[in-house]
């Protein structure tokens, strides 16, 4: 059994998390809230997702997976306004998930489940920790973007920095260690992402709302942030670009 009802600004929010990493996703259901966890088809980034029961302005469920086509999904709750009423309620007899917006009616069609797979979360000893405003590191991706297509991210004990280099300019944010929210590290860290991924993962965050930013030397990073008024929270993994000498 699921039936639920919430706001559409929290389905919009897991969709804008989940849909520019993977399009087929299972969402593990259960009484306390719905969660799933994907790996992108390059094997390059993960995200691991949990929004509680709590979130929802209704909520009834038991144990079930429900595979969802997140292209399909997007296309139906992008027809609905913020402010606007999901109703969401799986159809055992025909395995479809019946989607209610005021008086428009869709039923989906899932996906079978079976060979999904379930990945594991790595346990990373990152050494460094930052967390800062949403709106600092969103002005630095969006610089890098027409400059290159990766970004170098250092952090030390005093600051943290934002580096992108193309061929002819170069983006540089540093934000010192009084305008960021928290920096903890003994050592200074550095490690190159692509910023296609990496501007995709900070994208769902807006304003000042926090993001955590757990980084080591050429290591995965660790992208965290909570989203449905703090009643979800999502993770992010991130591959290194090695730089070559």
């Amino acid at each position: 059994m699921f039936n639920a009802k919430v706001k559409s600004e929290v389905l919009k929010g897991i969709i804008d998390v989940v849909s520019p990493l993977v399009n087929e996703v299972k969402f593990n259901i259960t009484p306390k809230g719905i969660s799933l966890r994907a790996v992108d088809p390059a094997h390059v980034a993960m995200v691991d997702l949990e929004i509680k029961s709590d979130a929802f302005d209704e909520y009834k469920a038991t144990n079930m997976e429900l595979g969802i086509d997140m292209d399909k999904f997007a296309s139906i709750i992008r027809l609905s306004t913020s402010n606007d009423m999901v109703n969401l309620e799986y159809d055992e007899d025909t395995n479809r998930l019946i989607i209610k917006i005021g008086n428009l009616v869709r039923k989906m069609g899932l996906i079978d489940t079976t060979g999904m797979p379930d990945p594991k979360m790595p346990n990373l000893n990152l050494p460094a920790k930052v967390v800062l405003k949403a709106s600092e590191l969103t002005q630095g991706v969006r610089a890098s973007e027409t400059v290159s297509d990766h970004l170098a991210l250092t952090v030390n004990k005093d600051d943290f920095e934002l580096f992108a280099e193309g061929d002819t300019d170069t983006v540089n944010l540093k934000l010192p260690k009084d305008l960021l929210l928290e920096l903890d590290t003994n050592s200074k860290c550095k490690s190159l992402f692509s910023i296609d991924y990496f501007s995709n993962m900070i994208k769902p965050v807006r304003g000042d709302d926090p993001i955590t930013i757990m980084i080591g030397n050429d290591n995965p990073i660790r992208v965290e942030f909570n989203i449905a008024e703090n009643k979800g929270h999502v993770t992010y993994l991130l591959a290194p670009r090695i730089e070559s000498e």
